[in-house]
């Protein structure tokens, strides 16, 4: 029979165990319904390797997915989201394979979250993130456009929680420059799969942070400073044994501080740059975010060598106003981008507040292109008070003229 590790230190004190535990090697520790009596007695279970069937294990996390994905629509904080315990209950429909991967990036994303949360404890990973990365290529292959602008739309979504739309977007935003830099796909999968997995080792401590309203600790920032390695750690743990993946995690942070091969370094250099560009366009409680423009800016201008190029080789992929940001027009409308154009600042937009600040009904693509609804300016998402209805821009960006 196989056997899964547990995250013992998520099992909260006092709560019936919905499954039984076993040491590594087999042996009984603690019948399902009997509680952990004490900290010392969960320290004991750790110390034994606590474990339990592999159907009991990922059915396990599949019922503490779905427990925080409950929490965060519920509007909880995520920073009490992040210290949710692993649940007490079990439901049949929790065995039920298959269901983890939806046909959104929002299903993707609460799986990956549930994973980065776990860390180093999550169950059986690899083959999820193996998934999570196939179905990620897959719907930007599929739609580049409809995925950039879900996941720029789900950056402002505090609720859902930042580290794994943050990773999601990053993966993106990696794969498309790749592409753009014309990297074969066995080149771009390890840069993908880093983008998802490089902070890993402060997840939890990332969504707290993206929340808080005071300066970072000591603490904080030590963390920050060695996540990269912890990272590498954890995923080394999980069985990760790609060198390549296992480097970019590393040094995502400090992409100079060790050598490696030009073409390492060439994908340290990438992720480095995508994790700041992304980082900088999301909004924190004690600041707003950069509009994307203003993120590439800052990373093309005074830049050098290969740093220029990575910049501008992103902006041609994502485009100055990447869809699902928004931008004022030259005739006074606020307008969300929904397709990227023939240039990097000419996207195709729907206007959804009139240059009366009367919010706009009909959604119709119009391109920027032209002088009368050329962009001005980007805009604040915190300044736009009106709900975007994803699949009625799905079915505005079908009536595009074709190329």
């Amino acid at each position: 029979m196989t056997y899964i590790p547990v995250p013992v230190h998520l099992l909260e004190i006092g709560k019936p165990l919905p499954v039984d535990l076993v040491s590594s090697t087999g042996q009984l520790l603690l019948r399902k319904g009997n509680p952990i009596l004490s900290a010392d007695h969960r320290e004991k279970l750790n110390a034994f390797h606590a474990g339990t069937r592999e159907s009991d294990g990922l059915a396990w996390q599949h019922a503490y997915l779905r427990h925080i994905h409950n929490m965060l629509q519920e509007g909880m904080d995520p920073r009490d989201v992040a210290r949710a315990p692993m649940p007490s209950e079990i439901r049949e429909s929790d065995y039920v394979v298959g269901k983890q991967y939806g046909g959104s990036w929002l299903d993707l994303q609460e799986v990956l979250r549930g994973i980065l949360y776990q860390g180093g404890l999550a169950v059986t990973p690899l083959p999820r993130l193996k998934g999570i990365q196939e179905k990620a290529v897959k719907l930007v292959q599929e739609d580049v456009d409809g995925s950039l602008f879900e996941l720029f739309q789900a950056l402002t979504d505090n609720t859902r929680g930042y580290c794994a739309t943050h990773a999601l977007l990053c993966g993106v935003v990696c794969e498309l420059t790749a592409i753009k830099l014309g990297l074969e796909p066995w080149q771009r999968a390890p840069l993908v799969a880093a983008a998802l997995t490089m902070n890993i080792g402060m997840a939890r401590e990332q969504d707290s942070m993206s929340r808080q309203k005071t300066p970072l600790t000591d603490w904080q920032r030590s963390l920050i400073e060695s996540h990269g390695q912890r990272g590498d750690q954890m995923l080394r743990e999980l069985g990760v044994d790609d060198p390549v993946q296992l480097d970019l995690v590393r040094w995502h942070h400090t992409p100079l501080a060790a050598e490696a091969e030009a073409n390492n370094l060439l994908n340290r250099r990438l992720l480095n740059l995508t994790d700041v560009f992304v980082a900088r366009t999301a909004a924190r409680t004690t600041r707003s975010g950069l509009s994307p423009v203003e993120a590439v800016k800052r990373m093309v201008f005074g830049a050098a060598g290969d740093d220029l190029g990575l910049g501008s080789a992103m902006a041609q992929a994502v485009g100055f106003y990447p869809p699902g940001t928004y931008v004022k027009l030259a005739n006074g409308e606020i307008a969300v981008a929904v397709q990227r154009g023939a240039r990097a600042n000419t996207p195709w937009v729907i206007s959804i507040v009139g240059s009366d600040a009367v919010p706009l009904a009909k959604y119709e693509c119009k391109t920027t292109a032209e002088a009368r609804t050329a962009i001005t300016m980007p805009v604040n998402f915190e300044k736009i008070k009106v709900s975007i209805n994803q699949e009625r821009v799905r079915k505005a960006r079908e009536r595009i003229p074709r190329a």
